[in-house]
């Protein structure tokens, strides 16, 4: 299969017009004409990232964080963006970001962190109205047998590798509903709390949005990285659904760029 035809398929699942205004999803860098001879998926492109698909042997990488998220003005090297693509070009590597328009697919970024959890009946919370595909900011979904806030980030730091987890006070009834929105979710934080749910889980939040909200719903920040990291799983079941035979590499490379010391 062609590089594009592996475009394509992506962006069937996830059309380009559901990302968010400010984003860059889609070609980043490269050409699509070529024969795919393997994808390497990853969250971040990084130098070590377009290393690791060279010696794999692939000529595209599809990331969920864009490289390049503002436009650049020139490349000559002075940041980690400008020198990966400049290594990405001399080795011959197509680069593609499936970002907000994934986290806001059905079956995107959001039911792969509710899959996880292990939660059932999960949808959208907050739908988007005149998109060309379902879509939709948040998803909810509900534990078949509820769990007390500590159960609830015990749960969290084992299935997603979080070192802490910053929350507000815990709730002093059970946990049962809970709205998700990996990366930086805030902004759903108050329709989440609307939809009836018992806690919140996100990828990160600024201090004061955790006030006011104690007792009235559960906040569960894990991290961005970690919210996020198994989207790489979501970008291989798409592209081996429409190619059984397409290579496609989850990436070792570990570029969660905060550390908990």
């Amino acid at each position: 299969m062609k590089i594009k035809e592996v475009i394509d398929a992506l962006e069937r699942f996830a059309p380009l017009p559901l990302q968010e205004d400010f984003d860059n999803a889609g070609l980043q860098v490269g050409l699509t004409e070529a024969d795919m001879s393997g994808a390497l998926l990853c969250l971040d492109v990084t130098e070590a990232v377009v290393d690791e698909a060279v010696r794999l042997g692939c000529n595209m990488i599809v990331a969920h964080h864009p490289l390049i998220f503002h436009h650049l003005a020139r490349v000559t090297g002075a940041t980690y963006v400008e020198r990966c693509v400049v290594k990405a070009i001399r080795a011959g590597v197509t680069i593609v970001a499936m970002h907000t328009n994934l986290d806001n697919a059905r079956g995107g970024v959001n039911f792969k962190i509710a899959e996880k959890m292990g939660l059932e009946d999960v949808d959208f919370f907050v739908r988007k109205e005149g998109m060309p595909a379902e879509c939709g900011s948040g998803v909810m979904g509900t534990f078949s047998k509820p769990m007390c806030s500590c159960e609830f980030f015990e749960m969290l730091k084992l299935r997603f590798g979080a070192e802490c987890v910053m929350a507000n006070e815990p709730l002093e009834r059970h946990i049962r509903r809970v709205a998700i929105c990996g990366g930086a979710g805030a902004f759903l934080l108050d329709d989440a709390v609307r939809a009836g749910a018992d806690a919140f889980v996100t990828g990160e939040m600024h201090y004061h949005e955790f006030f006011g909200h104690e007792q009235q719903i559960q906040i569960a920040v894990i991290g961005h990285y970690e919210s996020e990291q198994f989207t790489s799983e979501v970008l291989r079941d798409i592209i081996v659904h429409e190619f059984p035979e397409a290579k496609c590499f989850i990436s070792r490379t570990y570029t969660n760029p905060i550390r908990y010391v």
